[in-house]
C-alpha cells in the first residue's frame, strides 16, 4: 500500500488534516508536541470505477465503491512535529525522521497564515513567513540523509576505488532502511552531475547530492493550511513565491474538512469528499452561530474548488507518486475473481509498471509463473512487458 508522511512543525494542523481525511481521532491541541508516537490510518483517493461499463454492481474487498466513485486506500502517517536542528536530535528529531523511513512522498502542512513561528508557538497573525518552515523542513531532512550517507565518507571513498565498488550500491546499502532504491539514487547522481571520481567529492557535493536524493525517493507537496483564516494578500504572496521556487502547492483548511466529515457522520448534512459543496439535511437542528460556520464554510469551498484536503491527497498520489489503478480478475469475461465477485480488488501501480509487475504484485506465484495477460475489455493478449494503463482491467494466466 502507498505510504504518505504528514509532515511539519508543531501547532500547524497536521493532527487535524490527519482526523480529517482519514476521520482516525488523535490528540489535536493548540501547543507543540500534541502528537508524540506516529498515528497510522487509512486515507482513500477517488477513481471512477469501470463497474459502470458493464452495468453491474462491483464488490469491493479492502476499497470502497460509492455511487461508481472507487475510493482506494493509501495509508498515512502522522509523525512529531518537527523544529529546526531536528536531524541533530534537538526536539522529537531522531522520533520523528525514524517514523518516515517508509514513507513514498511527504505532505508537509504549512500554517499559510502565518501565526506560528519555528517552534511552533502562536504569533500574530501574518508574522511568521511559511516560506522559512518550507525551506527548513527539506533541509532537515537532507541533512538526515547526508549524515547517514556521510558518515566515515573519506574511509569508504578510499575502500570503493580499491575494491572497484560502484558507489551507487554503496549509498543504497546504507539508505536500505529509508526505502530508497538504487534507481533513484542512480537518477540523483545523474542530475547533480557529481564528479566521477569520488575521492573528490566534498561535503556540499554529499549535501547537494542527499537533496537531490529526497527531491526523487520522497517527493514533497506542501499544504498551505488556515487559508480559512489568512490574510488573502499573505496567502497570494506564499503561493506565488512557493510555486516560483518549483513546490507543488495547494490552499487548503483542515477545520473545514474535518467540520464536514463530522456533520455528515452525524447526519446534519450531505456531503462527498473532495466536493465544491454540501446539502444541509436538518437545518431545524442547527444552531445560528452552526449556520453561520456552514455558511463560511460554502464561501471557502466554492472559492477554492473544495477544502483543498482530498485535492492534496490525490496530488500526492497520482501527480507526484505517477500512480495508476488496475484491477485484476480471474474472469476477463465477466469481471470477477473466481467466487463472481465484481471487480473486488484494484491496485495502485506506479506509472510504467507492467503486467508482470503486476502479477508479482497480486501474489508471488503468479510473478513467478507468470505466462501471459489478458485485457479484460478488448480480450487482447498481453506479454510480461505491457506497461499498464490506469483503469486497465487485466486477467493473470500462470502455470499451475
Amino acid at each position: 500500500m502507498v505510504e504518505i508522511g504528514v509532515v511539519g512543525k508543531p501547532n500547524v494542523g497536521k493532527s487535524t488534516f490527519f482526523a480529517a481525511v482519514t476521520m482516525h481521532m488523535v490528540e489535536i491541541a493548540n501547543y507543540p508536541f500534541t502528537t508524540i508516537g506516529a498515528n497510522r490510518a487509512i486515507g482513500y483517493v477517488r477513481k471512477k470505477c469501470p463497474h459502470l461499463e458493464i452495468g453491474k454492481q462491483c464488490n469491493p474487498k479492502k476499497s470502497i465503491c460509492d455511487e461508481g466513485t472507487r475510493l482506494i486506500p493509501v495509508e498515512l502517517i502522522d509523525v512529531a512535529g518537527l523544529v529546526p536542528g531536528a536531524h541533530e536530535g534537538r526536539g522529537l528529531g531522531n522520533k520523528f525522521l525514524d517514523d518516515l523511513r517508509h514513507a513514498d512522498a511527504l505532505i508537509h502542512i504549512v500554517d499559510a497564515s502565518g501565526s506560528t513561528d519555528s517552534e511552533g508557538n502562536p504569533v500574530p497573525k501574518g508574522s511568521h513567513d511559511p516560506m522559512e518552515d518550507v525551506e527548513f523542513l527539506e533541509n532537515e531532512i537532507a541533512y538526515w540523509i547526508h549524515d547517514i550517507i556521510g558518515r566515515g565518507w573519506t574511509r569508504i571513498a578510499r575502500r570503493l576505488s580499491a575494491e572497484k565498488i560502484k558507489v551507487e550500491d554503496a549509498i543504497a546499502e546504507r539508505l536500505s532502511g529509508l526505502n530508497i532504491k538504487e534507481g533513484e539514487i542512480k537518477e540523483a547522481m545523474r542530475k547533480v552531475q557529481i564528479n566521477e571520481d569520488i575521492g573528490k567529492w566534498t561535503d556540499d557535493d554529499l549535501l547537494h547530492l542527499s537533496r537531490e536524493i529526497l527531491r526523487i525517493s520522497k517527493p514533497i507537496i506542501i499544504a498551505a493550511n488556515k487559508a480559512d483564516i489568512a490574510d488573502e494578500s499573505f496567502l497570494r504572496d506564499f503561493l506565488l513565491r512557493a510555486k516560483g521556487k518549483g513546490y507543488v502547492v495547494i490552499p487548503m483548511s483542515a477545520e473545514y474538512e474535518l467540520a464536514l466529515r463530522k456533520a455528515t457522520r452525524s447526519g446534519v448534512i450531505k456531503y462527498k469528499i473532495g466536493s465544491e459543496n454540501f446539502e444541509i439535511l436538518r437545518k431545524d437542528s442547527l444552531s445560528k452561530m452552526q449556520i453561520r460556520a456552514l455558511n463560511m464554510i460554502s464561501k471557502f469551498l466554492k472559492k477554492f474548488g473544495g477544502t483543498g484536503v482530498q485535492k492534496i491527497l490525490e496530488a500526492t498520489t497520482f501527480d507526484l507518486l505517477h500512480m495508476i489503478a488496475v484491477y485484476p480478475v480471474e474472469d476477463e469475461n465477466k469481471w470477477t475473481d473466481k467466487d463472481g465477485n465484481v471487480l473486488p480488488d484494484v491496485f495502485l501501480m506506479k506509472e510504467g509498471s507492467t503486467a508482470l509487475d503486476l502479477a508479482y504484485k497480486v501474489h508471488t506465484d503468479l510473478g513467478e509463473n507468470f505466462i501471459r495477460a489478458v485485457d479484460g475489455r478488448s480480450k487482447r493478449i498481453l506479454g510480461h512487458d505491457y506497461p499498464l494503463k490506469d483503469g486497465d482491467v487485466i486477467k493473470i494466466i500462470a502455470k499451475t
